[in-house]
C-alpha cells in the first residue's frame, strides 16, 4: 500500500472518530452552557430594566411580573392597580419607547430560555431517564455538564455529586479552613429547597446517594445498547 493511500485512509478513520464523538450528553451539554448564559443575561438585562423604567414608573417595578405590564400606556397601569399618583419623572415619547422596546427584547430571551428549558428536559428524559426523575431535568442535566459527561457523572461517588457546582466554596475550604459545602448545584432541587436549613446537608447526602444509583442505571442502559 502507497503512502497516498495508507494517508487517505487515516484521514478517513479520523473524521470518523471525530464524527463518533460527538454524543447526546456532548449536545445536551451545550444546551445547558445556553440556558445557564441566558438566564444570567436575562437576570442582568432585567436589573437595568427595572432602573431604567423606575425612572418612569417606580410603582410599576415593585410587580413580580412588570416587564409583561411594560407595554400598557402608564395611564392604563395607574388605574389597572388604584395608583392615583406616580413619583415617576415624565420622559418624552421617544425614551418611553426605546425602554418599551428593550422589555420586548427582555421577553424574546424569555422565551428562548423557556424553549431551550423544554429542549433539556426532551434530551435528558431520552438519555438519561432515570436521573431526569431523580434529580429533575434542569438538575441533572447541570451534573451531567459540571461532570463533563454522563459517563464521568456515573464514575463519580455520592459525595462528590454532592457538592457539584461548590468548587470555589471546596476551595476556599481547603485554603482558608472555612467551612466546606454541603451541596452544589443539587440545592436547587425541590427536596432541598423544602428542607429546613439545619435538615439540608443530610437532604443532600441522601439525594446525592439517588442520584448515584439512578445515573449508573442510565449509563449502564446506553452502554447495552
Amino acid at each position: 500500500m502507497d503512502l497516498r493511500k495508507l494517508r487517505e485512509i487515516n484521514i478517513r478513520e479520523t473524521k470518523q472518530k471525530v464524527k463518533d464523538s460527538v454524543t447526546d450528553d456532548l449536545i445536551l451539554i451545550q444546551g445547558v452552557h445556553a440556558y445557564n448564559e441566558l438566564i444570567r443575561v436575562e437576570s442582568r438585562l432585567l436589573n437595568v430594566l427595572k432602573e431604567w423604567y423606575g425612572y418612569y414608573f417606580p410603582e410599576l417595578t415593585e410587580k413580580d411580573n412588570f416587564p409583561e405590564l411594560i407595554p400598557e400606556s402608564k395611564n392604563v397601569l395607574m388605574k389597572k392597580f388604584g395608583i392615583k399618583e406616580t413619583m415617576g419623572s415624565d420622559l418624552s415619547d421617544n425614551d418611553v419607547k426605546t425602554i418599551k422596546d428593550f422589555s420586548k427584547q427582555i421577553s424574546e430571551l424569555k422565551k428562548s430560555r423557556i424553549s431551550i428549558e423544554d429542549y433539556i428536559s426532551i434530551k435528558m428524559k431520552k438519555i438519561a431517564p432515570e436521573l431526569y426523575k431523580t434529580a429533575t431535568s434542569i438538575v441533572g442535566a447541570r451534573l451531567i455538564e459540571r461532570a463533563g459527561s454522563l459517563k464521568h457523572l456515573a464514575e463519580l461517588p455520592s459525595s462528590t455529586i454532592q457538592i457539584l457546582g461548590a468548587e470555589k466554596s471546596l476551595f476556599r475550604h481547603l485554603r482558608q479552613k472555612t467551612k466546606p459545602p454541603k451541596y452544589g448545584v443539587i440545592f436547587f432541587h425541590p427536596d432541598l429547597v423544602k428542607a429546613k436549613q439545619d435538615e439540608k446537608g443530610k437532604a443532600a447526602r441522601k439525594l446525592a446517594a439517588r442520584i448515584s444509583i439512578a445515573v449508573k442505571q442510565d449509563y449502564f442502559r446506553n452502554e447495552r445498547h
